[in-house]
């Protein structure tokens, strides 16, 4: 009975669906984490539209000495490390796609392209960015096919579309080869509007963001299951985030939150109303501090919520049940994640990056004993930059992944090895 609550508690799963690729200082094209679209040097004041068509090809090819979810072979992700000694034995059934441990792997999902456009009009400055990369998740989950990052328009203070949620901070990704990134940070890419009432180095944004955006693309049959139970989650209202970003000549300093909305109601009938509602929150503060040579960076976050996994990058279900007799309630899962980086640039030529990130949930009762609850990352490289355009990299990762109740838990560690090629050309102006 309580394997069959259990999956009924992950009424509302996270993890998010976007990454992105740091780069080294002065490779390629920028964003930053309010929306304001960097122009090249080359392409401004012109008085023109202009635009840039830009991205990269990138080769990852590695050798993992443990097993992984065979869709996310070339990615460390602890909530997709084996949950027993069967699935780390490669002898997992239907969804469970575990192969043996020692595997070379090889992918160029990471490859990228995009567009970003500046028009002048009557309101002022249009900025636009469209742009996709061919890592598959969802339904095509373990694919190389095209898939859609940024689809993003602002004018003004105001923007709207698909971008980095402000209550995540893109400025914390490390400099890494690894692709999904650390598992304790916010990452989110999704569709919203948006308020920037201050811009520039130190700002200020609001926004109102799609609710139930998004869940955990390793586990589709969530949706089934809902529907089984004739659970069905609801999201009356947008979640709303807001940051704020203090910059100075050390770095900056930068604070975000976020509310949401959480409803389920219960139509299975049986006289056991287990309908109800919950308001999510998080706080996330991060930084990046200059320390050391050639401006490398310390990178730092710590955030705390409940109920919003499914912003972070790699941590669950934002919702569980709570069993006490028969009296069966939903309760939003709390969950703190830290990163800790550094970015480290020796010359021109030599870079590095160190660090490591945790995540930590609080489950409910009604989880299953072999359920997620503590994820551990860390990886350090060693890159090599012959031209501002290329890159070559030997990187190696740790992941461990924690059990619930069942005392289970499991290490892996990959050596990874990847050539990127940046690309970048002018448009009129």
């Amino acid at each position: 009975m309580k394997k069959q609550l259990s999956t009924v508690a992950l009424l509302i799963a996270g993890a998010t669906t976007g990454i992105a690729y740091a780069q080294a200082p002065g490779e390629g094209p920028t964003e930053t984490d309010v929306g304001q679209l960097e122009e090249p040097e080359s392409l401004k004041d012109s008085g023109k539209a202009r635009g840039e068509l830009y991205g990269f090809a990138m080769l990852d090819m590695g050798y993992n000495a443990g097993t992984i979810n065979e869709d996310w072979f070339d990615t460390m992700r602890p909530t997709q490390l084996p949950n027993s000694d069967r699935q780390k034995d490669g002898l997992g059934a239907g969804g469970d796609k575990f192969p043996t441990e020692g595997n070379t792997y090889a992918s160029v999902r990471q490859s990228r392209l995009g567009v970003k456009g500046w028009f002048p009009t009557s309101m002022g400055e249009l900025h636009t960015i469209f742009e996709f990369e061919m890592f598959g998740v969802g339904v095509d989950a373990g694919q190389t096919t095209i898939r859609l990052r940024h689809a993003y328009g602002e004018l003004g203070a105001f923007g709207a579309g698909q971008y980095w949620s402000p209550f995540m901070d893109i400025d914390v990704f490390p400099n890494s080869q690894e692709y999904w990134g650390p598992n304790g940070m916010p990452f989110f890419r999704n569709v919203q509007v948006r308020w920037m009432p201050i811009r520039g180095a130190s700002n200020l944004t609001f926004a109102l963001e799609k609710p139930g955006a998004s869940r955990d693309p390793a586990n589709e049959e969530l949706e089934e299951i809902i529907g089984n139970r004739n659970l069905r989650a609801r999201y009356p209202v947008p979640d709303f985030s807001a940051s704020y970003k203090f910059q100075g000549d050390w770095g900056y300093v930068r604070a975000a939150g976020i509310l949401r909305r959480i409803e389920w109601e219960d139509e299975t009938g049986d006289g056991l109303d287990r309908s109800g509602e919950e308001t999510g929150w998080g706080i996330n503060l991060s930084a990046n501090l200059k320390f050391g040579p050639n401006d490398s960076v310390l990178k730092l976050l710590v955030m705390h919520g409940e109920g919003v996994e499914n912003y972070m990058n790699d941590a669950g279900a934002d919702l569980g049940l709570e069993i006490d007799g028969t009296d069966i309630q939903g309760k939003l899962i709390p969950v703190t994640g830290t990163v800790l980086f550094y970015d480290l640039y020796w010359s021109n030529r030599w870079s590095s990056t160190i660090g490591f990130s945790t995540v930590d949930k609080e489950n409910t009762n009604g989880e299953t004993a072999d359920s997620f609850e503590k994820g551990r990352y860390a990886l350090v490289n060693l890159q090599f930059h012959p031209t501002s355009q290329i890159m070559y990299g030997a990187e190696l990762q740790y992941g461990k992944r924690e059990n619930f109740d069942d005392g289970f838990d499991y290490d892996a560690f990959k050596v990874q090895f990847s050539a990127r090629y940046n690309f970048s050309f002018g448009l009129g102006g």
